[in-house]
């Protein structure tokens, strides 16, 4: 998961990158309103059910992630095995019974990592220190000139620190950040907003802490942005425990790096969204959407992130139509491409919509991970928006206080959304995920929720996300079976209630720029 292709002002900024759990500072929690039982609850409580007993039973869902992760595996844009995952979850929707099944073309780009390795050496009054540093090259970063960049290091801990150092201190070598860990929100803006800033003082490369908290000699890849007014420089993530180190020994004397990249980029290749739908009985204009991304980084396996979203929104969307629940409204489900280095899918997606936008009723994304699920989080109100580098010479500012929520302040539709969905979530009772939280999107969804389409996003623990997120360790074994089956149960009894209640929920709408 990423926060690249769309940046959003307004409450629809807010929906979109509000789920995080660790956007703010560790251990910060959202507010969760508790459900309320009204008319859905009990005019749909037999219906709920039976989709939670089936899902509960149910192991298609899971087989389907293990297949597509150690069958298919990483499918970063570009790759051949992102258009295999694509065709093959075109014939999974078509084996499942769904209609409308289709693969929007969306042209994606095609970055190469290639080979890649950085070596620190230091040498001291005890002795010269040579090691090879834990390291991944961001998404997106160009490639050192043949044989690498050998230079010494000039490190700080934040952008702060960095811009008080003069041109004449970072030319011509590597800028090292190490942070500390803040939460992914504070973190991810050096992995993205580093890169022009060392470049303005003429550094040679940058290499960044991991945007994780647990150290365990995993960098973390993800993408970077860089500032189209600097020139561009090789950018790679390395360890925590390789950043802890670099900070050590440049407090004793020099430190130097060899870092070695072929990192390019290739001409954009032709992908797709994966389509398929449960047409409405009544409005099958109106349209439910949910699903996650199908492309991953090119390490791991892609199974959290978003392996798991993408599987757990088809099988809840399944077994829909195995139940042979026919909603009023359509049910739509999507594998958006692209979501971790440019967002093409998402965009595409809107402009496929077209001027039917106003037929969107809600959209929900599942794109972090299935750890245990909690509630649902929906709309802006009230959410964290994503912190951006400071500007030159001023000082980061701290992770602020999530805004307070309060139900009176909302307009009555808002209240009333609130109210439905308070009422919706007490069906999951029966697997403890009946809370709503201020909150809820994705990157993919964020083109329409810009436009004032509903946003909702699963809330889960969300205690080792970050822990494995953008790294080799994204691997099958960290989805646990039974906190699957229970985002998958929660998703499909949420997103059935929402296409066949009388009601609709309010969006808020935003502005949404590359």
């Amino acid at each position: 998961m990423k926060r690249f292709a769309v940046l959003m002002t307004s409450a629809a900024l807010l929906a979109t990158q509000a789920g995080l759990a660790q956007m703010g500072a560790p251990g910060e929690q959202p507010t969760t309103l508790a459900a309320v039982p009204g008319p859905l609850a009990a005019k749909y409580k037999a219906d709920a059910d039976k989709i939670l007993q089936a899902a509960m039973a149910d192991d298609e869902g899971y087989a389907h992630l293990a297949y597509l992760t150690d069958h298919i595996g990483k499918r970063l844009s570009g790759s051949p095995q992102l258009n295999t995952a694509v065709e093959w979850g075109a014939d999974l929707m078509r084996k499942a019974g769904l209609q409308n099944v289709q693969i929007q073309p969306v042209m994606v780009p095609h970055w190469v990592r290639g080979e890649e390795c950085a070596t620190i050496t230091y040498k001291g009054e005890a002795g010269t220190i040579t090691k090879p540093l834990h390291m991944l090259g961001l998404g997106m970063s160009v490639g050192t000139p043949k044989g690498g960049i050998t230079a010494p290091v000039v490190f700080a801990h934040n952008f702060a620190e960095f811009d008080k150092l003069p041109a004449s201190e970072v030319k011509g070598k590597i800028v090292v950040f190490n942070p500390g860990w803040h939460g992914y929100g504070v973190n991810s803006m050096y992995r993205t907003g580093s890169q022009g800033r060392a470049a303005a003082k003429g550094a040679a490369a940058v290499l960044v802490r991991s945007a994780t908290g647990l150290a365990m000699q995993i960098p973390h890849t993800g993408s970077l942005r860089y500032d189209p007014k600097q020139p561009k420089i090789p950018s790679a993530a390395i360890s925590i425990e390789d950043a802890l180190l670099i900070e050590r020994l440049a407090k004793e004397g020099p430190v130097q790096v060899h870092l070695e990249m072929d990192a390019h980029m290739e001409p954009d290749v032709q992908a797709g969204n994966v389509i398929g739908e449960i047409p409405g009985s009544e409005h099958p204009e109106q349209v439910v959407v949910l699903g996650g991304h199908i492309d991953s980084w090119d390490v791991g396996q892609g199974a959290q992130d978003d392996g798991s979203g993408i599987m757990a929104t088809f099988e809840a969307v399944s077994l829909i139509h195995k139940l042979g629940l026919k909603p009023r409204r359509t049910i739509r489900i999507v594998f958006w491409v692209n979501e971790e280095n440019g967002g093409a899918g998402g965009r595409a997606y809107r402009q496929w919509i077209g001027d039917k936008i106003g037929d969107q009723v809600a959209a929900i994304e599942m794109d972090e991970g299935a750890e245990k699920p909690l509630g649902m989080g929906y709309g802006g109100f009230g959410a964290r928006r994503r912190p951006a580098p400071p500007a030159q010479g001023a000082a980061a500012a701290p992770p602020t206080p999530r805004p307070p929520f309060d139900l009176d302040e909302l307009s009555a539709e808002e209240k009333q959304s609130y109210a439905y969905m308070r009422d919706i979530v007490s069906l999951l009772a029966p697997i403890g995920t009946d809370t709503v939280s201020p909150g809820g999107g994705g990157s993919d969804i964020g083109p329409i929720v810009a436009d004032g389409v509903p946003s909702l996003s699963p809330r889960t623990e969300a205690e080792h996300y970050f822990d494995w997120h953008h790294t080799e360790a994204d691997t099958l074994d960290k989805v646990d079976p039974d906190f699957f089956k229970r985002n998958t149960a929660m998703l499909s009894v949420v997103a059935y209630v929402l296409a066949d209640m009388d009601g609709r929920l309010a969006g808020q709408k935003g502005a949404a720029h590359e």
